[in-house]
């Protein structure tokens, strides 16, 4: 009998450390996980702002699927001041995705801003995006840029109606004017889809200090004159 009680309470004593190891070991693995999921959520702040800035092109983003790790940049020297003879008519020149074809410039307001074709987060902390949905800088049609609120077109809301754009591309120089002040939803597509006529729009973000904005606000340019360095093969 007693031999009896003695292996009860052995067991009663196994039983127990069986129940505290179970125990102890979910919280090791719980510790763990929630140590690992830190990990993976801790990014530099560098990364974290550029992740925090993206405002833009929404649905009309138009990124290669390995963009994240197979962007190539390429930068170009764009014309500035061209001192040779120009044409009325020439030839285009289409950028690569990632490429810096043209610089966008406004006295009125100090602008000077490089344009790259396509739009991801890396590209837009380099400059203003056009999107490659819309055409080529100077052809019939919209073309859209657009750029960060707190940088490149921290300005873009001064602009007023009869205000002068310049942009030097690798092929020409083009001029605008602005003919109108927009405002609009960014689910609202009215001011980035295609157009007959041949436009230049450029757009950013309304200031929100209080998180993502929807709002957007820009100004839609007429072009006024064209200056291309080669003339159409037909012409010349």
């Amino acid at each position: 009998m007693k031999d009896n009680k003695i292996t009860a309470d052995k067991a009663n004593k196994q039983n127990k450390g069986s129940t505290v190891i179970h125990i102890a070991t979910g919280f090791i693995v719980l510790a763990v996980s929630v140590g690992i999921l830190l990990i993976a959520l801790i990014k530099p702040y560098d990364k974290l702002k550029v992740y925090l800035n993206i405002a833009f092109m929404d649905e009309l983003k138009t990124t290669p699927e390995n963009i994240g790790s197979g962007l190539i940049i390429k930068e170009n020297n764009i014309i500035d001041g061209y001192n040779g003879e120009t044409y009325e008519n020439g030839e285009f020149i289409r950028p690569s995705f990632g490429e810096h074809y043209a610089d966008l410039k406004c006295d009125v307001l100090g602008f000077d801003v490089p344009v790259y074709w396509g739009s991801n987060i890396n590209l837009f902390e380099l400059g203003a995006c056009q999107s490659s949905g819309s055409v080529i800088i100077g052809s019939d049609g919209n073309t859209v840029i657009s750029a960060h609120e707190d940088t490149y077109f921290n300005k873009l809301s001064e602009l007023e109606v009869g205000d002068k754009i310049i942009i030097n591309t690798t092929y020409g120089e083009f001029s605008y004017t602005v003919r109108e002040l927009i405002s609009f939803k960014k689910t609202n597509s009215k001011y980035v889809v295609p157009t007959e006529d041949n436009r230049l729009t450029l757009y950013t973000c309304k200031k929100d200090v209080f998180g993502s904005p929807d709002e957007r606000i820009g100004v839609i340019c007429d072009l006024t004159e064209k200056k291309f360095y080669t003339p159409l093969k037909e012409d010349k």
